[in-house]
């Protein structure tokens, strides 16, 4: 059944979405329009808002290009190489391969939705070395992963509302964590992505004679970099002093920073990465080689993010945002409002892909609805968090990174995403209600 549905979706998508990068383009056009017919702005004026929005993402654009470079380098190094394909060998079977690249990317997503990206892209890769599968899927199936990160501990909506001072607190105070991430209602429903999102890919694996399969050949790690080392510059590109020096001061800092208490965040995760990457490469020479081959998947993330960007910048300065939440929730009652505000943040989500910014927009709208309504304010953040990562599964915004590492486009995997957005917006949204 599952698979009957997602066939006809894969070829859809495949045949009508775009390339991202018209995508963008084409929201751009969609979100000006939309906020010059709405929200009674100028057409100058909003103009205005999308420039001065632009590179709002500048930083945020470097650090997921580093999640993509860091991941891969770590990724490449020989003992990193052993490690994951010793793991593969645990899926011998193509279902067996699907099950298990799903299970790794929910894991490492809701621990943190950085290391989600690049470990379940890395993961997947590896097995497609040694077990024939699809190869489109077995990608999918390390995004789709990425659907419950907002319910677990990286959560920003969550973590934001359970820190003193929140933008929030002189409306609903401090909510801690065990009233949204550690919630029953919340661990339910990711219990329930666990067991449902694997199923669903292993039930989407296309019969034989139609599966799209990778030549391992093309995914093979390029050997460790040699070179002259007649010159001193030689002898120091391929030394390993430097790099064993540069690594232990970097282990330094994050034993300081994990031991004095601090968590896992992007810029962590990139720290860890890289400083792994210095390490195991050996030498200077080893990892900019790394880096070469890496840095090839970029290129989406550097011209799109600043166009995301001036997207936000008119959803948010026009109220273009803040109007489709009120217009959502305004039909709601005490039992739908979960229902509402989850879909109105998967609606806002495709035009604002950022949780800690999409929760800046709504925020003032929601939080006011839900205590006029009686409705718990946690359950309110937690069903603007679910619905800012369900729309992920169609929005290739964070794939991006994913999908660099890989070598795939977006119309590769989204076809079997959308299966996960019905499944999983079906889950979320009864969990949210009835829970």
């Amino acid at each position: 059944m599952i698979r009957f549905l997602s066939r006809p979706l894969t070829r859809v998508v495949d045949r009508y979405l775009p390339d991202p990068f018209v995508l963008v383009l084409s929201l751009t056009l969609i979100v000006m329009g939309a906020a010059v017919a709405t929200q009674g702005v100028s057409p100058l004026a909003v103009v205005d808002m999308w420039g001065n929005g632009f590179w709002a993402l500048l930083q945020f654009s470097m650090q997921m290009l580093l999640v993509l470079v860091a991941g891969f380098m770590m990724a490449s190094t020989p003992l990193v190489r052993g490690i994951l394909a010793r793991l593969a060998t645990v899926a011998s079977t193509p279902g067996n391969a699907i099950l298990l690249v799903s299970l790794v990317s929910l894991a490492a997503s809701w621990l943190n939705w950085g290391f989600g990206l690049v470990v379940g892209a890395l993961f997947a890769k590896e097995i497609a070395r040694l077990v024939r599968v699809d190869y489109r899927l077995l990608i999918a199936s390390a995004y789709s992963g990425f659907m419950i990160w907002h319910g677990g501990i990286s959560g920003s909506v969550p973590l934001s509302i359970a820190t003193e001072g929140h933008p929030f607190a002189d409306q609903v105070g401090v909510i801690v964590t065990s009233e949204t991430i550690f919630a029953s209602f919340n661990l339910i429903i990711v219990a329930a992505l666990f067991v449902v999102v694997p199923l669903v890919n292993r039930a989407m694996l296309p019969s034989e004679s139609e599966q799209v399969l990778i030549d391992p050949a093309l995914l093979a790690e390029e050997d460790e970099a040699k070179g002259s080392t007649d010159r001193p510059a030689d002898k120091l590109e391929t030394s390993p002093v430097l790099s064993l020096l540069i690594g232990a001061i970097g282990l330094i800092w994050l034993g300081a920073h994990f031991f004095g208490g601090g968590g896992l965040s992007l810029n962590v995760v990139n720290f860890l990465f890289l400083t792994l990457a210095i390490l195991l490469h050996g030498t200077p020479r080893n990892l900019l080689a790394s880096l070469e081959e890496g840095i090839k998947g970029g290129a989406g993330i550097v011209i799109q993010f600043p166009f995301y960007a001036g997207i936000m910048g008119v959803m948010v300065e026009s109220g273009l945002a803040a109007s489709i939440s009120a217009a959502m929730v305004s039909v709601a009652t005490e039992t739908t409002f979960a229902m509402w505000a989850f879909l109105s943040a998967g609606l806002v989500n495709f035009f604002v892909p950022s949780g800690g910014g999409q929760w800046a927009v709504q925020a003032p709208v929601i939080l006011p609805a839900a205590a006029e309504l009686g409705f718990d304010p946690a359950r309110a953040a937690m069903a603007v968090a679910w619905g800012d990562a369900w729309t992920n599964m169609i929005q290739p915004f964070w794939a991006l990174p994913l999908l660099g590492i890989a070598g795939l486009k977006a119309k590769d995997i989204m076809g079997f995403c959308v299966v996960h957005l019905l499944i999983g917006g079906a889950i979320i949204v009864l969990g949210l209600t009835f829970l």
